[in-house]
Order: C-alpha cells, then sequence, then structure tokens
C-alpha cells in the first residue's frame, strides 16, 4: 500500500485531492494517513477502518444554531476552569475512528484529554441535526459517542425544535430529556447548565433563498 507522506509542509488542494481519490483507495487508510489528510483539508472529513466519510456541509441556520450554543457553553465553562469548541475538530473514538462533533465540551481544560492535534475523549458533546442526513447525528453518532464512553450527548434537531439530551449507562445512550419549545434543555454533566429551547432555535433566523413548491 501506498501511504501518505508524513512531512509537515503545506501542499496543494490539488495533491489532497489526489491521495483520495488515487494514492489511497477507502478502505486502505490509517489513522496516520487521515491525521496527515485532515491537517490540510478544507472540509469536514470523519474516518471509520479504513474508510474516508464526508459529512454534509452545514447551512447557515446550521452555523447559526452552533453558534448560539457555543456561546453559552463557553459562557459557562470557561469561568469553571472548562473548555467548550467547535468543529473542525478531531475527536479520536478509538484507534481507527475518528469524528468531528460540532460542539464538544471538557469541564477542565487541563484534562489530559484535551490535546493540541485531536482530544480523545470529552464530558459533553452536541451535534445539530443534518436535514440531508438525519441518521448520522440520530443512530451512527449516537453509537459512536457511546463507543467513546462520552457521559453526555445532545441531540439538535430544527426539524422537530426538539432538544434530547442523552446520558450514558451501561455503555449505552439512555433519555435524559428531550425539551421541546417553551421548555428548557438542561444537562446532567454540568448540572447548571441549560438553555431556552426556543433561544436556541430563533437563532438560527429565517431560512432564505430556499427553493419554493417544485423549482429546481
Amino acid at each position: 500500500m501506498v501511504t501518505a507522506p508524513t512531512d509537515v509542509d503545506p501542499v496543494s488542494q490539488e495533491r489532497v485531492n489526489g491521495l483520495v481519490g488515487e494514492t489511497l483507495p477507502q478502505g486502505c487508510w490509517r489513522d496516520d494517513d487521515y491525521l496527515w489528510l485532515t491537517d490540510r483539508c478544507r472540509r469536514l472529513v470523519e474516518f471509520t477502518d479504513g474508510y474516508l466519510e464526508t459529512p454534509p456541509f452545514p447551512t447557515c441556520g446550521h452555523q447559526r444554531t452552533l453558534a448560539f450554543l457555543y456561546s453559552a457553553l463557553h459562557g459557562f465553562l470557561v469561568t469553571k476552569g472548562g473548555e467548550a469548541l467547535f468543529a473542525p475538530l478531531r475527536l479520536r473514538i478509538r484507534p481507527g475512528k475518528f469524528r468531528e462533533p460540532d460542539l464538544l465540551a471538557l469541564g477542565d481544560a487541563q484534562d489530559s484529554r484535551n490535546a493540541d492535534r485531536y482530544w480523545t475523549g470529552a464530558d459533553l458533546v452536541m451535534e445539530v441535526v443534518s436535514a440531508s442526513d438525519p441518521d448520522r447525528d440520530l443512530v451512527a453518532k449516537r453509537r459512536d459517542y457511546a463507543e467513546a464512553a462520552i457521559p453526555e450527548y445532545w441531540i439538535v434537531d430544527p426539524r422537530t425544535s426538539i432538544i434530547t439530551v442523552l446520558k450514558l449507562e451501561a455503555g449505552e445512550y439512555v433519555e435524559h430529556c428531550a425539551s421541546g419549545r417553551g421548555e428548557r434543555a438542561a444537562s446532567l454533566v454540568f448540572p447548571a447548565f441549560a438553555v431556552e429551547v426556543d433561544h436556541v432555535f430563533a437563532a438560527a433566523g429565517p431560512r432564505i433563498n430556499e427553493p419554493k413548491g417544485d423549482q429546481p
């Protein structure tokens, strides 16, 4: 197998594209190859057992929602010595599997899992559900974050205006609460942290420039 170079010099996007399509076929990627690629790539790429995965590209509404959640969680944690960060930031689920959560947090910024190149764990992760591939957040990542033993997972679903907070029990997530309009979503890991559901989804703003009716 031909492996990706291990140098740290910048390379062109064309070179990166060539690696994805030719040098290393799907199924042949290793952790170091994936890390080399994503050090240079211009979009989110995730990785499972030799295969690269490209999550849906975020919309403006997705990013506004994420920005609101980050601001709230960061503001809560920063005064307590914790840290919240947002994608792109790699999270290693285990050797051979990496994800890039929308938002991830640690109660202690000095936690050894807070490594510079990628995190090796988190106390809480959040995903804003993509309308184009909801099962990725609702099913696949629920399984992945449980595998990584992350104590709490928030699923923020703009389609239903519901925030589901999941807690880890015996290696699997169970529902702690599902909060809708007019309610608050609250954390177990960070007991004093909560958000108003109405405020979270209002942050997405109006949906503009979308096709109407049967227009292509």
